[in-house]
């Protein structure tokens, strides 16, 4: 039986194709170690307002660091937690299943205050999460493997590390993954579908998939788990 594997930066609080991309695979790899890059999903997501979709956003040290790496970027101001969770609260506060969501979520948010980097912020809620989807996958970072140069050869020298027949990319890779190198070595690539996901009941106006799970968590609740798988690979 082979094995496959996916291997993509963190993000926070990301949206359910996020989730559903780590439930498709054997392994999951963050590649944190990769440069950050500045106004992308590394450090914030989107929530659903009366007043139209809001950004939160993670205060980052950016400054002059035009080079550093996602899991060298530090938060800058340690009241971000207060304030997202007064976000959510007010938006959210009339979901159908807002009130039974809230412990564990806000209990997130008091550990994520006590972590001074970005990197491990987001690994937070990506386990947590992902295990209250009731996702397997075993989850692992980057740095845990040894590095190789160029983009297809780190991505393959990860894959190859842990025995993978199979790559999982994101579709938007396709750009410039040497899908024929890859056979060469021995694994195969498949690019994940994010077609056919469920609508939810969602407050405020149109059905918009592009938000943080946590929409969905508060929303529907623990059926959740039914919500967050879409298309298989192509």
């Amino acid at each position: 039986m082979g094995k496959r594997v996916g291997i993509i930066q963190s993000n926070y609080i990301p949206w359910k194709g996020y989730f559903d991309f780590v439930a498709s695979v054997d392994e999951f790899v963050l590649l944190d170690e990769v440069q950050y890059t500045r106004r992308d999903w590394r450090n914030r997501n989107k929530i659903k307002t009366a007043d139209g979709l809001r950004w939160l956003t993670i205060p980052v040290d950016v400054s002059g660091k035009y080079t550093q790496a996602i899991d060298e970027t530090r938060i800058a101001d340690p009241r971000w937690t207060g304030e997202h969770l007064a976000s959510l609260r007010h938006a959210y506060a009339r979901a159908a299943h807002a009130k039974e969501q809230w412990p564990w979520i806000e209990a997130l948010y008091e550990r994520a205050q006590t972590l001074p980097l970005l990197t491990d912020v987001n690994e937070l809620f990506i386990r947590s999460i992902a295990s209250r989807l009731g996702i397997a996958t075993a989850i692992s970072r980057s740095t845990d493997y040894a590095s190789s140069a160029g983009k297809n050869e780190r991505l393959m020298g990860i894959c190859e590390q842990l025995g993978a027949t199979t790559y999982l990319s994101g579709p938007a890779a396709a750009g410039y993954l040497d899908v024929e190198l890859w056979r060469e070595h021995g694994i195969g690539v498949e690019f994940k579908s994010y077609d056919g996901y469920r609508e939810y009941q969602q407050l405020y106006g149109p059905f918009e998939h592009g938000v943080t799970v946590l929409d969905l968590f508060f929303n529907v609740g623990d059926d959740a788990i039914g919500y967050f798988r879409a298309g298989t690979p192509a």
